[in-house]
């Protein structure tokens, strides 16, 4: 289930555990990456739980949403199962890609995650495609954008938005402003104050809120999909966020000091509503140990799996890559060794 009430008690609870979950993977996602065991590249989301969790919880079931490199957020709180993601992380057959798209390309399409993406910009046009095919299909669907600051000034994403505006299509774009295109400081990106005011070009609602703030993501986004849903067209929503970990695990971050991150850290998303939900009788701190626990028994226990998991066959190269048989395909196919040399 992705929808969450966070107006209610159990909604704020499982609100709650979906940011510690996010937290607990990407934090041993980027242990793991460190030590090697790992291929590929790991972005991690940690830092900005409350925007990937208050968004989702918004949505209804049926919705749709597009991904980043940094996705492992956006798959959790879309309700993926954090075993197959890190089968997938490892490169795994039981990964959700069959352990070939790695850390940026995980997708479930059954629930809505139509895909992690390693191109800046490209989640809007696939939401905008999205949100058009349901419109077209008459169908109470609406498809939510993540993408970053870096992404704004991308011509992809303006396109995407600018066909979502003009047709009223049932679109959402949620700009996660970490502060940071890769090293680049948000301030020297943009000749705008707010990302949010980029929306006047296309005549649509924009709008700046606190991105550590899971109960502000929840309120915009939540009238955001409404206004979608009822053919009014698209919103654009900057949530201001920060991502305490490099652009990419490894990074040496010379952009930046840790004085700067420690600031961010003071309003962390998940301390602060833990402490309101403790304040309000929610949940104890006793309750919130044993949750921390659960989780990450949750994640080792996904781990071992992984590891436990089998690779793909070098003869499965050449599958899932299009919907029907394309010959050429075929033909490379059939040159494969067993070993995944070339037959010469």
């Amino acid at each position: 289930m992705v929808v969450i009430d966070i107006e209610t008690e159990e909604g704020q609870r499982e609100a709650l555990k979906r940011m510690m979950t996010i937290r607990a993977f990407d934090t041993k996602a980027g242990e793991l990456f460190a030590d090697g065991e790992l291929p590929g590249f790991v972005h991690l989301y940690v830092g900005e739980e409350a925007v990937a969790v208050g968004a989702c919880s918004a949505l209804e079931d049926q919705d749709y949403i597009t991904s980043t490199h940094r996705g492992h957020g956006h798959c959790i709180s879309k309700g993926l199962d954090p075993q197959l993601m890190m089968a997938e992380l490892y490169g795994k057959r039981d990964g959700y890609c069959n352990g070939k798209g790695g850390s940026m390309h995980i997708a479930d399409v059954d629930a809505g995650m139509l895909g992690a993406n390693g191109i800046v910009g490209a989640g809007p046009p696939l939401a905008t495609g999205a949100a058009l095919t349901s419109k077209l299909k008459g169908e109470d669907t609406v498809a939510l954008a993540f993408f970053g600051d870096g992404a704004v000034a991308q011509g992809q994403v303006h396109e995407a938005i600018n066909i979502a505006a003009t047709w009223d299509l049932p679109a959402v774009f949620v700009v996660e402003n970490n502060q940071y295109g890769e090293a680049t400081p948000v301030e020297k990106q943009h000749n705008v104050q707010n990302l949010s005011e980029t929306a006047e070009a296309y005549n649509i609602p924009g709008f700046t809120i606190d991105g550590m703030d899971i109960t502000a993501v929840f309120e915009a986004v939540k009238e955001a999909r409404k206004r979608a849903a009822e053919g009014e067209g698209p919103t654009l929503i900057e949530a201001e966020t920060y991502r305490y970990h490099g652009h990419f695990e490894g990074d040496q971050q010379p952009y930046r000091t840790e004085e700067d991150v420690e600031v961010w850290r003071g309003r962390d998303a998940i301390e602060s509503f833990k402490e309101r939900l403790i304040d309000a009788g929610t949940i104890t701190e006793e309750e919130f140990d044993e949750l921390q626990a659960d989780i990450e028994a949750e994640i080792d226990a996904a781990v071992e799996s992984a590891k436990a998991a089998d690779y793909p066959d070098p003869t499965e190269a050449y599958e899932d890559m299009f919907d029907a048989t394309v010959p050429e395909i075929s033909q490379f196919s059939s040159q494969m060794r067993a070993d995944g040399g070339e037959v010469r």
